[in-house]
């Protein structure tokens, strides 16, 4: 929320995530960010009832600012959300309107959107967008009544879970194979492991050990939101205590993320051999329809996953004089007893003692970021108040972003 207990302003906001000029009518300071970089889209969009002047960007965020009338109002709402770097620019622009249509726009919302690209320094797929929101309906003759409805926690997770679906099958019309997932890192790894039990169950030891991988790499705590104030300290190399608490949560996906890579690394090995020798006892007939165009493709585990069991299926169904060419002695065992076999060489009590490790250390860790963040949260506030006096003074220089 933007709000003017936190000493923020919707036209100050607005005019940073834009790069523009715009002029404050009520409080006579003016914002000029038209010199910044990094914005590569911006666009209003409105519902078709509302008045023309919301396309007018100076004149929509002083109106939305003089509806206010408390001290402490919220003049308005920003969504973030990360863009897919694999996507080109122009499919980037079409996501984020078609959301901000259907999830927003639609409801009555008042939507002012900025697209921006990656830092200079830090993640260079970091493309994300800027959706600056108005919390008041809007008529024909302007803005009326706030609507709460928009406040309510199951409206945010629809949003959530609606931008995790648009993305994927954005991904999915590009050709890309990535997904997004908008549950809590738990969520996940919960279901993760659920479904490495249900694989045990029905002996299923390669789809076993590919989701307790996932589960491991999971396993980690989330990075804590940084406000824009902590992130500037961050910047500088300034340790408060969520800045802090940002770099060991950082490190320790790190490391999460390291031990998943290795034993990623054996599953896909013995994964490999066990194909080599399905698809080598097929002929070569069938191997090459199991590989479906190049064995250069089993690098993706799902995949080679998918092949192998299109490859037995052939096999079963209608392969049967190359069947018979093939002795007793060397005919396939079930693809089952396959992939146990393959995986008799990797320990997986040695996973599970890894996953409660981790799961511990994540616990701990947890505990001690939340003490921290309780004991820094007084300071960082007392810090940011000190920094927003000093912006005011320089024409709303960082002021009220």
């Amino acid at each position: 929320m933007i709000s003017r207990s936190q000493g923020r302003s919707a036209t100050a906001a607005i005019a940073y995530r834009v790069a523009e000029r715009i002029e404050d009518r009520r409080t006579g300071l003016t914002f000029d960010y038209a010199a910044r970089g990094g914005v590569d889209h911006t666009e209003i969009l409105a519902p078709d009832h509302a008045p023309d002047w919301v396309r007018d960007r100076s004149e929509l965020w002083n109106r939305v600012e003089e509806s206010e009338t408390r001290k402490n109002s919220q003049v308005a709402r920003e969504v973030r959300v990360a863009l897919p770097a694999e996507l080109t620019h122009a499919q980037r622009v079409e996501l984020v309107r078609d959301f901000a249509q259907e999830q927003f726009v639609d409801r009555g919302m008042i939507a002012d959107i900025a697209l921006h690209a990656p830092g200079r320094e830090g993640d260079e797929r970091n493309h994300h967008a800027h959706i600056l929101l108005t919390t008041r309906e809007v008529d024909a003759d302007g803005f009326t009544t706030k609507n709460r409805d928009w406040n309510k926690v199951e409206v945010l997770e629809g949003w959530r879970e609606a931008w995790a679906r648009d993305s994927n099958i954005a991904l999915e019309r590009a050709g890309i194979e990535d997904r997004v997932d908008h549950r809590t890192l738990e969520a996940q790894r919960d279901e993760a492991l659920e479904l490495a039990s249900a694989a045990r169950e029905r002996g299923d030891e390669g789809a076993e050990l590919v989701q307790t991988v996932r589960a491991i790499e999971l396993d980690r705590p989330p990075l804590p939101q940084l406000s824009p104030g902590a992130w500037q300290m961050k910047e500088r190399g300034i340790e408060v205590g969520r800045v802090g608490a940002w770099h060991e949560a950082k490190a320790r996906a790190a490391e999460v993320m390291e031990v998943a890579r290795e034993l990623a690394g054996h599953v896909r090995d013995w994964l490999d051999r066990a194909a080599d020798r399905v698809l080598d006892r097929l002929g070569p007939e069938q191997s090459e329809l199991a590989l479906a165009g190049g064995r250069e493709g089993r690098e993706q585990e799902p995949d080679l996953a998918t092949r192998l069991r299109e490859a037995w299926d052939a096999r079963k169904e209608g392969r049967e004089r190359q069947e018979a060419e093939i002795s007793e002695r060397e005919a396939p065992d079930d693809l089952a007893a396959r992939l146990r076999a393959a995986a008799a060489g990797i320990d997986r009590e040695a996973f599970g003692d890894r996953v409660s490790a981790l799961r511990e250390g994540r616990e701990a860790e947890e505990q001690h970021v939340a003490q921290e963040q309780e004991r820094q949260r007084t300071k960082e506030l007392e810090q940011e108040q000190e920094r927003e006096v000093h912006a005011r003074r320089d024409r709303g220089h960082d002021y009220g972003l």
